[in-house]
């Protein structure tokens, strides 16, 4: 079961928080915009928690929604356990189901509360996910007051939570087909080189959304990965035409269009906010693209694996989405 098609599956609203350096970025909208990093909280996990709730909240908010309106929660970030979707699910008595595939996240929220608007009972379904720099750094890496030095290879975890309402209701964005990924690893270690290692995960699921479901790669008007950063999208690119006989000319890689060069991110940006905040805040912003396949890419390896010398597995799951 790689693929798989929905019928009247909805997207029907999303809300966004951006942090401060995404705020002045290249994203074209924002719907709120952090001060700082702590935003309100003593510390940066306490932030992360804040946010989720308040993307959860000022989406109800504006759809004129109550928490008895909603029949499933979806969310997953990036710290151990998910800890800021299960604290920010404290706030709404509604049944919660935790995702986890680093940053392709957000395509798995999409997947999972799609079918489950198959079910007659589930009418409305809301997906949450987040990133922030500093707790990322913290878990994965090192404290930045640390001051350790990164190669040009690494990427930024963006700072953002992203909430989204999935409805059998029409709404803007009809949640089309998708393609569940296959774990794969290439051999790579170096968990300052992500990009080049989901890089073929993302290939992979590409090829065979389009085998699938019998479509030329031209089919779509944007083709949009999660996080792979400059370096890991021209590795895709490339992987794509060697390997799979792709050439794939209408595409972009969130990472590489959420920052301005100026903003010094390396290779660009990364986290499972990445791809959403770039998919709402500017793709969906510019109103030039009507079919998106999204593809989320994940790496789905912890600190204690890296360190005791493992290749890095990686994930990568696609979305259609028809912009109506």
């Amino acid at each position: 079961m790689a693929s798989l098609r929905f019928n009247d599956v909805y997207l029907k609203d999303w809300f966004t928080i951006a942090g401060p350096l995404e705020s002045n970025s290249r994203l074209k909208k924002l719907d709120i915009a952090m001060d700082d990093y702590y935003y309100g909280e003593k510390t940066f996990e306490l932030a992360e928690v804040k946010m989720q709730k308040n993307v959860i909240q000022k989406l109800l908010d504006r759809n004129k929604l109550v928490q008895s309106d909603i029949n499933l929660l979806v969310g997953g970030d990036l710290l151990d356990q998910i800890a800021a979707t299960n604290y920010a699910s404290l706030n709404y008595p509604i049944s919660l189901l935790g995702l986890y595939s680093a940053c392709a996240t957000f395509p798995e929220i999409l997947i999972v509360g799609s079918m489950f608007l198959k079910d007659a009972n589930i009418k409305r379904v809301v997906g949450v996910t987040s990133s922030h720099n500093l707790s990322a750094e913290r878990q994965f890496r090192y404290p930045i007051e640390y001051g350790t030095p990164k190669p040009h290879t690494s990427t930024f975890t963006t700072t953002a939570a992203i909430s989204t309402l999935l409805s059998k209701e029409v709404g803007k964005i009809k949640i089309e087909s998708a393609t569940i990924g296959k774990v794969s690893e290439m051999g790579i270690k170096d968990a300052n080189n992500l990009g080049a290692a989901m890089a073929p995960a993302a290939a992979r699921t590409l090829y065979e959304h389009l085998r699938d479901l019998k479509r030329d790669v031209d089919y779509y008007d944007l083709i949009l990965t999660g996080d792979l950063g400059c370096i890991g999208a021209n590795i895709f690119k490339h992987f794509c035409e060697l390997n799979y006989n792709l050439k794939v000319r209408k595409y972009v890689d969130a990472g590489c269009e959420l920052y301005l060069k100026s903003q010094d991110v390396y290779a660009g940006g990364s986290g499972p906010a990445c791809l959403p905040l770039v998919l709402f805040n500017k793709i969906i912003a510019t109103g030039k693209y009507k079919k998106i396949l999204i593809i989320g890419t994940g790496a789905l390896h912890s600190k204690t694996f890296v360190n005791q010398k493992n290749p890095i597995p990686t994930i990568a799951h696609a979305v259609s989405l028809e912009v109506i």
